[in-house]
């Protein structure tokens, strides 16, 4: 298939302030933590927890409180709690003691089968040493320390949790993962980013009239987003550690991001520049743009599979707004959604073996899930206005936003549509959530 190509405009912002923004976010990006002084270098052998498997067992853990830390155990019981993978067991029902030495006979007659003690040292920063004990083996599965400033708690909390997660099941999870969002104080719109779970949330300082959802690159250190500055809608890059913004895309008529092709380089969007909406390709290295899919009717928010060889969006070729599907050339066009009349916002998951999208039921946007066939639609939410969903790196989550509590705000939910809650605070509006990888 040959496409039309043609030159996109380009224009530096805030090149002054890069030193600024990148001192400001990269602990924030990189938790910036001296930590990880690997105690006992092996992680367990044995998958305590398939997640592959269609019928999980919770695992029943307890997590003790940890000595001079209670908070950091707090926040690594939350963390694997949200997964739906663990039963934290009360600590009111432990026998044994924080602070004594781990006897799996204290464990066996509550049915817990992991056991993890913590001590965290408060002296010129923060010094935590875990330990995960295997209940029925008798056995020391994992001993590390942790360290760094004392103000990066959660970071170190969030770590903890992931390596608890990855001994365990032998997968990496999302703690130490962020979300980025678009905020709104007082009718000024601006980029945020926050840990998975809303905590230590930052504004970037980029701005706009309007501002849409943040797309990442797969390496992190990327992000696309549009945004409307001086009656323009453009495309922008934002360059996460040098925190300086290009404009990649300024053309006549609104222009929006879709995300990244696996590249990193390439990407997709869509752009009314010929007086229709029509899908195409860019290029951030050439700056050369090209048409992927023109049609008489509207064709808009594009999503490139996580292999690169196909393309969702969304048209009203059938004369309402529904999910298609294309090759990564734009050719052998066919339908996904069938049922309703306004199907829009479709989003790939990592392993590209689902697609989330946003449906209209009784007049409110609701989040399904579906195979990248068509088939196996699913509701996943169906209280108030729900939409812009996106998935967490492992697939097992979803971010998306809601205003079924009056003021739109991000939530999260498993990809199931279990367990759903608001984790960012209510008054100032967030919306379109953009998880990291």
């Amino acid at each position: 298939m040959k496409h039309k190509q043609w030159s996109i405009g380009v224009l530096e912002y805030c090149k002054d302030e890069s030193s600024r923004w990148g001192k400001f976010i990269t602990p924030l990006l990189h938790y910036s933590i001296a930590f990880l002084c690997l105690i006992s270098p092996v992680f367990a052998e044995k998958v305590y927890i398939d997640i592959t498997s269609p019928g999980i067992r919770k695992l029943p853990i307890a997590v003790q409180g940890f000595i001079g830390g209670s908070e950091i155990s707090d926040i690594v019981k939350n963390d694997l709690t949200f997964t739906g993978l663990f039963d934290c067991t009360d600590e009111a029902a432990h026998i044994e003691k924080p602070e004594q030495p781990f006897n799996p006979n204290n464990w066996k007659g509550l049915g817990v089968e992991i056991v993890v003690k913590g001590k965290a040292i408060k002296d010129k920063g923060l010094s935590v040493i875990v330990s995960i004990y295997d209940v029925s083996d008798a056995r020391e599965v994992l001993r590390k320390e942790y360290s760094g400033p004392s103000d990066l708690l959660r970071p170190i909390s969030h770590s903890i949790a992931n390596d608890i997660y990855k001994t365990l099941t032998g997968q990496n999870g999302i703690f130490r993962t962020r979300i980025a969002f678009v905020g709104e104080r007082e009718g000024k719109k601006e980029l945020y980013l926050m840990d998975w779970d809303g905590h230590r949330m930052q504004g970037l300082g980029v701005t706009g009239g309007i501002l849409l959802s943040p797309r990442w690159s797969s390496d992190g250190t990327k992000m696309l987003y549009s945004a409307e500055r001086n009656r323009s809608w453009d495309i922008y890059l934002l360059d996460m550690n040098t925190m300086r913004e290009k404009n990649i895309v300024r053309l006549n008529g609104l222009n929006m991001a879709g995300n990244f092709f696996p590249n990193n380089k390439e990407f997709v969007f869509s752009s009314s520049k010929d007086g229709k909406s029509n899908i195409y390709m860019g290029d951030i290295l050439g700056m050369k743009g090209w048409k992927l899919i023109s049609s008489p009717w509207i064709d808009v928010s594009p999503a490139v599979s996580p292999d690169g060889n196909n393309v969702l969006f969304v048209s009203n070729r059938s004369g309402s707004p529904q999910v298609y599907i294309a090759d990564k050339d734009g050719s052998g066009i066919r339908r996904l959604t069938f049922e309703g009349s306004y199907n829009t916002s479709p989003v790939w998951s990592p392993r590209g073996d689902r697609i989330a999208f946003v449906r209209m039921i009784n007049g409110k946007n609701q989040i399904f899930i579906m195979k990248p066939d068509g088939t196996g639609v699913m509701q996943l939410t169906d209280r108030g206005n729900n939409e812009e969903p996106s998935f967490s790196p492992d697939g097992r989550y979803i971010a998306f936003t809601s205003d079924r509590d009056g003021s739109k705000g991000i939530y999260l939910m498993r990809s199931n549509g279990e367990d759903q809650k608001r984790i960012t605070p209510k008054g100032p509006r967030a919306t379109g959530p953009g998880w990291s990888p």
